[in-house]
């Protein structure tokens, strides 16, 4: 019996199951992929060590989100997926099987209907799933636990940006209002609100800090996509819209800022703090916005006092 193949292994096979072009739900293509795999019986009823899911569910799972972090498969409603263009193209330019590298090459290329993958966290660790087996063994097991939690995040982190992209301003904009609520910004009587839709005058939110609201928080925040960038003259208009109500701000964004946008935060009186697409996540997934905890492992060690 040949071994479950990887969770890269299941990218390909995933692409081939949605070539049709067929909106499928997750649940109903991942038996498919199995078949087309040729995983055995004993295969499919393998589970994970903590047994809440079945092994070859959670690789799949692992290729559908790399894969529509891409742009190699599109999400049209929750939980439902459909190949694009680019996923044809990977199909035909490795149909025996493609490497996560080799996709993250492909979209380096501006040519390539490939979208660029870019890790959030910043780290090299959540590139494990291409680590040699001989690198992997020389981690600790500490850091190998460490590194999967980066790379998980790091992948829920490129999704968040995804579906904050996709939802309306006034979605985001009560999404990063919560954000800073949770972050403490609020106090412990404070509260926060998202300003009228129309005439906002470039404020899209406010926390008041205080009950009274003497210590306000104001907030510009822009849904853009991963191309755009934040310039210059939008933080203008900002600092614009909080003169004569304070003397700072926050701009929060889904893509980033340009070095003209970042200089001039820098130098203006007014102090601004600019939040871009990947810090933005980062923070989302540190205080439990818009993400929720589907497992908890412990890690133990031996309890000196008990054996002294």
């Amino acid at each position: 019996m040949k071994n479950m193949p990887n969770w890269e292994g299941f990218m390909i096979p995933t692409l081939k199951v949605m070539m049709d072009g067929k909106v499928r739900h997750w649940r109903e293509f991942q038996p498919l992929v199995a078949t087309v795999v040729g995983l055995t019986d004993e295969q499919k009823k393998e589970v994970l060590p903590s047994g809440s899911q079945l092994k070859y569910e959670n690789r799949i799972g692992w290729a559908v989100s790399f894969l529509t972090n891409v742009g190699a498969l599109t999400r049209p409603k929750r939980g439902h997926y459909q190949i694009t263009d680019a996923g044809t193209q990977l199909i035909e330019l490795f149909p025996n099987g493609v490497k996560e590298r080799d996709i993250k090459a492909l979209g380096s290329d501006p040519s390539s209907p490939i979208r660029e993958y870019v890790a959030t966290t910043g780290r090299k660790a959540v590139e494990t799933a291409t680590t040699a087996p001989a690198e992997e063994s020389l981690m600790t097991p500490i850091e190998q636990v460490q590194s999967g939690i980066e790379r998980i995040h790091d992948e829920i982190a490129a999704e968040l940006l995804t579906r904050l992209q996709g939802k309306d301003p006034g979605f985001f904009e009560q999404a990063v209002v919560d954000l800073l609520l949770a972050m403490g910004y609020g106090g412990t009587t404070g509260a926060g609100s998202v300003t009228q839709l129309s005439n906002d005058g470039g404020i899209d939110g406010v926390i008041d800090q205080d009950i009274l609201g003497l210590n306000r928080v104001y907030i510009q925040a822009k849904r853009y996509q991963g191309g755009n960038t934040v310039g210059r003259p939008d933080l203008q208009a900002f600092v614009g819209a909080l003169s004569g109500k304070a003397d700072s701000g926050v701009f929060i964004t889904t893509s980033r800022f340009s070095d003209g946008a970042r200089t001039y935060a820098e130098n203006v009186p007014t102090r601004i703090i600019l939040i871009d697409g990947a810090r933005l996540a980062s923070l989302m997934i540190r205080y439990s916005v818009g993400v929720q905890v589907k497992e908890t492992y412990k890690v133990v060690e031996i309890d000196e006092d008990f054996f002294a």
